[in-house]
């Protein structure tokens, strides 16, 4: 117990004799995207979508709560639990490492440094992860939290007093990779890798500058104290300084020997303690091993057991599958066969159905033909009954012209033979009259030859005339006639 209270003391210093960086007070600054921490997009996702994250975490608000679920809880520093993603037979962008692929349940371990992220942190709190004295998983958090959150190029600064610490810790789900803390931190500045994610990138020249300072630092080996006489206590001395978590630094030539001092007056009884709390350890880890042991064997059985019966559900499993196989067959071929009978029926209703269709079809044409000679045979009908009608009209008409024209020729030749009558009337007067007056009235005679002159030639004109007359009026009929003739014909040469 005093060893680890020298050992915290130690760190201790070493956090307060840390240079700051970035700003300065116990304000600390980060870097990089303030709202996801530079985490993978798929473990963040993860992540925010766990139920641990957002039921059980999010009732813890203080800093010292949180430290105390990372020591019951945390067990790793991978970010997916065992087992619970897939990443066989994936290469390239889709491999474990890019973290591309499927994922999977995430770690206790990176829910916790998120929350520890959304606390945002002071610089003594990060101090107080680094240096905590219960759990190294603790201080593994904090100093990925670090490497999250800080810039590239104070990396150094913060890992360099931890680089040589050499507490162990088991990083990987499951067991099997033991490391130090200082491996551990040389592998956050050498390696973007951690298991299936990746660390944010640190530039070029600063990782250059990283790997310098690295080659340049040689390893610290520990201490050799001066053997003194009794074994136990030098053995019992060699088991606290690995339970230490940093190296002792190198003993100056002005530091006073009182803890010597103090040892040496302890005696035997303390290396008596310091034994039998040895052998205790030891009983408890024989225990430890051989229940474990029996768990194995008890695991191994329990697999076996299962194993057998997943095979046998399996083969059950199988012979269930291949009797329904064989009768979905058996029942797809009765379906078969029922749609095929469907399906002939279905063509034969078709067919009828077509066949009255087309008969129904035919019907109607049929019936259009019928209808449209009947339309045709009345047109001609109507055709005949119209030209028949127009030679009856043009007929009658003919036959009143030619009666008008006797008629009018006939009167006028009685006009003609009245006029002749009159005119050889008032000739026999003239001449009776003549013969009575020549010897009186000689000027009046020669004035009625006159006047019967201008009669005559006035009546001859008006024949002419009126013969003139008439003929025109025949000839305009006959043109009219002409024309009525034409027109049935081409009517009759345009009808269908």
């Amino acid at each position: 117990m005093a060893n680890n209270a020298i050992v915290g003391n130690q760190q201790q210093q070493q956090a307060v004799n840390k240079p700051t960086s970035g700003k300065h007070g116990n304000v600390l600054p980060l870097w990089g995207n303030e709202k996801t921490m530079n985490l993978n997009p798929m473990i963040l996702t993860n992540v925010l979508s766990s139920p641990y994250f957002k039921v059980q975490l999010y009732e813890l608000k203080t800093y010292h709560e949180v430290v105390d679920e990372i020591y019951f809880k945390v067990l790793h520093a991978e970010p997916w639990e065992k087992g619970s993603r897939k990443t066989a037979g994936q290469t390239g962008m889709c491999g474990g490492v890019r973290g591309v692929g499927t994922g999977g349940i995430v770690s206790t371990a990176f829910c916790l440094l998120y929350k520890l992220f959304t606390l945002k942190l002071t610089r003594k709190q990060v101090m107080g992860l680094i240096t905590h004295t219960d759990s190294p998983y603790i201080r593994a958090l904090g100093f990925m939290y670090i490497r999250y959150t800080q810039p590239p190029s104070d990396l150094v600064d913060w890992y360099d007093g931890f680089l040589d610490d050499e507490e162990e810790l088991d990083v990987k789900a499951g067991g099997g990779c033991v490391m130090t803390v200082g491996e551990m931190l040389r592998s956050f500045l050498t390696k973007l890798e951690w298991f299936s994610t990746l660390f944010p990138r640190i530039p070029v020249p600063v990782q250059k500058m990283i790997d310098q300072q690295l080659k340049a630092r040689p390893r610290k080996q520990p201490p050799k104290e001066e053997k003194t006489e009794e074994p136990a206590a030098e053995s019992a001395r060699q088991g606290e300084r690995k339970r230490s978590r940093t190296p002792s630094p190198k003993r100056s030539p002005d530091r006073s020997r009182s803890r010597s001092h103090q040892r040496e007056r302890r005696g035997v009884s303390f290396d008596h303690e310091l034994e039998r709390e040895r052998d205790r350890q030891r009983k408890e880890r024989e225990g430890k091993d051989r229940d474990r042991g029996d768990k194995d064997k008890d695991r191994d059985r329990g697999d076996r057991d299962r194993d057998r019966e997943r095979e046998r559900g399996d083969h059950e499993r199988r012979r269930s599958r291949s009797i329904e196989k064989r009768s979905r067959r058996s029942s797809s071929r009765e379906h078969r066969k029922e749609k095929e009978k469907e399906r002939e029926r279905d063509g034969e209703n078709e067919r009828s159905r077509r066949k009255e269709r087309d008969h129904h079809h035919e019907r109607e044409r049929d019936r259009d033909k019928d209808k449209d000679k009947e339309r045709e045979r009345s047109k001609d009908k109507r055709s005949k009954g119209e030209n028949e009608e127009r030679k009856h009209r043009d007929e009658r008409e003919e036959k009143t012209r030619h009666k008008e024209e006797k008629k009018s020729k006939r009167s006028s030749r009685s006009r003609s033979k009245e006029r002749r009558h009159k005119a050889e009337r008032s000739s026999k007067k003239r001449s009776r009259s003549r013969s009575h007056s020549r010897h009186e009235q000689p000027d009046e005679k020669e004035k009625e030859k006159d006047r019967d002159r201008g009669r005559k030639k006035e009546s001859s004109q008006s024949g002419e005339r009126e013969k003139e007359r008439a003929h025109k009026r025949s000839r305009s009929q006959e043109r009219v006639r002409n024309r009525r003739s034409q027109s049935p014909e081409r009517r009759g040469d345009g009808s269908p």
